[in-house]
């Protein structure tokens, strides 16, 4: 799909200076930029060189395409080469929606890149800039694998495409949690309207991140059935066209959709987001669908003793306990007995009883403890355009004889991409996690499931070498049961930021990109295809560990951001961090380990290119080593 053009220069050691004479009018201010930097770098080095030989050589590559189109995305050269070991920038030319012109390989061979410079630039759609120290060749020779590995997707789509607007329900509680939804938008031609409360940080015309969004309306965003109207009228009050409307917030979901029926916009049923959104309604299709009957729900909790008498003697402990609506693993418990049943029970009922969604109901399942996972779907019209499959380490609430304790809980300790589970169980659970999202009413979506495999070979156990917690796999099964997919959720949305900033980094993927795309209906059928399409053979450009950081101690946070300044205190492990978020920022209260509201202080993401049990390690010093301030400490 590209044609590229190298340039390589060696700078020498006696030079002080570089200048280049460019007409303004003819260059974009990107490729400007651009070669600044070039131009810096070359300097840099040259500067730091005491004599020729010790010259890092410098490749400017610049990127062509061999089709003529429309681009998918403006941005794409610089995420799919993100993380490109000998790249030190990659620069996209266009803009959102820019024609691409076709450059044939004869014609990138013709061309003189001394003396037509500016017309290889302008017909460019970006260029690289790499660095290396054992010679042009062996540089030149690994970027050719890297672009074959990152950019063999189709980034040009046939003919024109036209700018899109897409209202956004809730935007999100800060940038540092949302930025690469905005700019996947602004990247896409996609001008977003925010609809949120009064006073959110997107309100102010005049503010910092305004530029990333058309307009901003402010509304109550309350979960109520009254959700639905005020979005309709917004949508009908504008004084533009509106495309689609988008949220990824499980409670707002069948809202929304509801509002896109009335409107006639493109969207899944609000019915299958209703059922999606109700554990309850969700876990009684599973049980109908594998013939099982251990689990139930309740409605009310007064429904508990009729339940507790007909199954009396045929419950098998232990159970979890959870609320019908809920996230975040908030309220979920494990019981032993029926006492702790009925106490879990209760504090799940009344969790979320005077809510705006006002829910009472209640889940009691099986507790299945073989390994967790965490499956991310892109599905377009029932095909599975890509799955990531991410192994969720065991939480405190899996630890053998743990309590019902507020301290024994079900929230993430440490997410691994990709998962080492056996392939064969792998294959397994992506087939039957899609059958479950058809099942719910699904045909196209961004899904978010949870689900443990039941009979799985592989289980955790610590290193005795290592003292590392891992996954271990029997080179034979035990029993006769095959692996089968027990299924927690299926949310009907990207995951949470973290997790897609992760999959981003590892695959190249961008699951709101295709959100955002899926929002317009059929006529983007083409970009979702492509934004869907990993790094080649479906590999991985590194293994990452994402690290939960919990609460150690209780108080009103010191730290103006604790998870930054830890960073920024052990630069060996900032320089394997690949990215991070500080969830509690100063002046917020800090809920305790033993709180009912499982809140975390942060979290950081390591990379590690030598293999998982160096990943492992890496994510043990940052749990390990990872402390904070409170106030009056």
């Amino acid at each position: 799909m590209e044609i590229v053009s190298d340039a390589a220069v060696t700078a020498k050691p006696e030079q002080g200076s570089f200048t280049v004479h460019l007409d303004d009018a003819e260059i974009n201010e990107t490729i400007a930029n651009f070669l600044e930097r070039l131009i810096k770098d070359l300097s840099t080095s040259s500067g730091s060189s005491s004599s020729r030989e010790d010259c890092r050589a410098t490749l400017l590559r610049l990127a062509f395409s061999n089709e003529a189109g429309t681009v998918v995305r403006s941005d794409f050269l610089g995420y799919r080469l993100h993380g490109c070991k000998d790249i030190s920038l990659a620069v996209g030319f266009l803009q959102p929606l820019s024609p691409v012109t076709q450059v044939n390989a004869d014609e990138a061979a013709g061309i003189n890149t001394s003396s037509d410079f500016l017309a290889l630039l302008r017909s460019a759609v970006g260029g690289v800039i790499a660095h290396a120290g054992d010679g042009i060749q062996a540089l030149r020779s690994r970027l050719g694998d890297e672009f074959a590995k990152r950019l063999s997707f189709p980034w040009t789509v046939q003919g024109p495409l036209t700018p899109q607007r897409v209202f956004w329900v809730q935007g999100r509680a800060n940038i540092e949690a949302s930025r690469q939804f905005y700019e996947a938008a602004r990247a896409l031609g996609i001008s977003l309207v925010v609809l949120d409360e009064p006073g959110h940080w997107l309100q102010d015309d005049a503010g910092p991140h305004a530029h990333y969004r058309e307009a901003f309306i402010p509304i109550s965003i309350d979960g109520d059935k009254g959700l639905t109207q005020r979005i309709v009228d917004a949508v009908r009050g504008y004084p533009r066209k509106v495309n689609g409307i988008v949220s990824i917030s499980d409670v707002r979901l069948p809202l929304v959709a509801r509002a896109c029926e009335i409107l006639g916009l493109p969207t899944s049923t609000s019915a299958a987001y209703m059922l999606a959104g109700n554990k309850g309604a969700s876990r009684k299709l599973e049980a109908a669908a594998a013939g099982e009957d251990q689990g139930f729900v309740l409605e009310t909790l007064q429904d508990l003793d009729a339940v507790l008498a007909q199954r009396r003697g045929q419950l098998r402990y232990p159970l979890i306990v959870k609320p019908c609506t809920g996230w975040n693993s908030d309220c979920v418990v494990k019981v032993r007995n029926e006492d702790e049943l009925r106490v879990a029970a209760r504090r799940a009922s009344e969790r979320h009883a005077t809510s705006p969604a006002s829910s009472t109901g209640v889940v009691v399942e099986t507790y299945v403890d073989g390994p967790e996972v965490d499956a991310n779907f892109i599905v377009l019209d029932g095909e599975v355009l890509f799955c990531d499959i991410t192994d969720d380490f065991p939480c405190s609430g899996d630890l053998p004889g743990t309590e019902t304790t507020d301290a024994a809980n079900f929230m993430e300790t440490l997410m691994d991409v990709p998962s080492a589970l056996p392939d064969d169980e792998k294959e397994m659970m992506r087939e039957s996690l899609r059958k479950s999202i058809t099942r719910l009413g699904f045909q196209s979506g961004v899904f978010h499931c949870e689900a443990r495999v039941r009979g799985s070979r592989a289980y955790y156990a610590v290193d005795a070498a290592s003292g590392l917690l891992d996954l271990h796999v029997q080179d034979e099964r035990t029993g006769t049961a095959a692996p089968s997919c027990f299924l927690h959720e299926v949310n009907a949305r990207p995951p949470g930021y973290i997790n897609c900033v992760a999959a981003l980094l590892a695959h190249g993927v961008d699951y709101y990109a295709v959100r955002l795309l899926l929002s317009l209906g059929p006529r983007e059928e083409a970009r979702v295809r492509a934004l869907a399409q990993p790094f080649l053979h479906g590999q991985p450009q590194y293994v990452l560990g994402i690290t939960v950081l919990p609460p150690t101690r209780e108080g009103v946070m010191a730290s103006e951001d604790a998870v930054g300044e830890f960073l920024a205190a052990n630069p060996e492990l900032q320089r394997h961090a690949v990215d991070f978020q500080t969830v509690k920022k100063r002046g917020e209260v800090v809920q305790g380990p033993g709180s009912s509201e499982l809140w975390c202080v942060g979290y950081v993401t390591v990379a590690s290119r030598e293999g998982r049990r160096a990943c492992l390690e890496l994510a043990r010093q940052v749990r390990e080593r990872f402390d904070y301030r409170l106030e009056d400490e």
